[in-house]
């Protein structure tokens, strides 16, 4: 089945039939733009009260409004050539842009699946109205100031700090595969420190949080590179602030990544059911394409 921003309802399955060779393209794209709810799209930096970020009826969001807690998902409209595009090299971006709408929608799972948090989405103003169709009313969706990961981090925290402290949680929109456990230890550790950072493998970091904004602490940096991590915790030190770290993990920038999930998602798939699902017909293809090509292990 294949999905179309206009398809809100269906399942993020790549199509059986596609082939993962250079050049494919198969993806239907929508030519016109959702009408955002008005209720939703939210610019970044305005004064109003927190709250008013998060829908109000029981239908839209499981939270309670008035939690101290909020989770932020950094992510972006899954159009191809515009998200996970280290991975293009081994996959079509068409198919990339697929597998990154899945791992948002597991993510955004993930998210609410939490007790007493407050969820939204953080994104480029170019985004929104794609992000608020996708969310479709499950989270809030705010357009950063200015451009960049760096710009979205500082927005997250200048946007959410408000009259009281809140412990706020950046999280990354490619580890939905992630335990819940780990999200809840981190908001657990900003009850007694001022950031919690969650390590990645390569040198970045999937999560970062805060009580209040630190307008300094992400200049110029960048979740994904591999000197992140360092020049957040060197800043931290120049900052004078306390920092706990939460559990190092594994985030989904290159093919050997790709692999690596597919292997633990095969065993437990329920943690991020429609990442799996496009996992398993990616590797059907893949398997079908080198029977066709003679290059299938004997």
């Amino acid at each position: 089945m294949l999905l179309s921003l206009n398809q809100p309802s269906q399942e993020c399955v790549i199509p059986k039939h596609r082939v993962f060779t250079s050049g494919a393209r198969d993806l239907t794209d929508s030519n016109t733009s959702p009408t955002p709810d008005a209720s939703l799209c939210l610019k970044s930096g305005s004064a109003q009260d927190d709250a008013k970020l998060i829908p109000k009826s029981s239908n839209q969001v499981s939270h309670s409004p008035g939690s101290d807690r909020i989770l932020v998902i950094m992510a972006k409209a899954p159009r191809p050539g515009s998200v996970k595009t280290r991975l293009s090299s081994s996959i079509p971006p068409e198919a990339v842009a697929d597998f990154y709408r899945c791992l948002l929608e597991d993510t955004l799972a993930l998210a609410r699946s939490l007790k007493n948090v407050e969820v939204a989405i953080m994104c480029p103003l170019s985004d929104l109205n794609d992000l608020v169709h996708l969310a479709r009313n499950r989270a809030a969706v705010v357009a950063q100031n200015g451009e960049g990961l760096a710009a979205g981090l500082t927005s997250v925290f200048s946007r959410f700090s408000g009259a009281r402290p809140h412990r706020t949680i950046a999280f990354n929109s490619d580890s939905p595969h992630l335990p819940p456990s780990v999200l809840e230890d981190a908001f657990e550790t900003l009850a007694t420190h001022d950031v919690v950072v969650g390590p990645t493998h390569d040198g970045g970091y999937y999560l970062v949080g805060a009580k209040i904004s630190y307008p300094t602490l992400f200049a110029n940096d960048g979740m994904g590179t591999s000197t992140a991590l360092e020049r957040l915790l060197s800043r931290t030190r120049n900052l004078q602030l306390s920092v706990g770290l939460a559990d190092s993990f594994y985030d989904i920038d290159i093919a050997e990544d790709l692999t690596r999930l597919a292997a633990e998602l095969r065993l437990t798939p329920s943690k991020a059911p429609r990442t799996a699902a496009w996992l398993r017909e990616w590797e059907l293809t893949a398997e079908q394409s080198d029977l066709r090509t003679g290059t299938a292990d004997k």
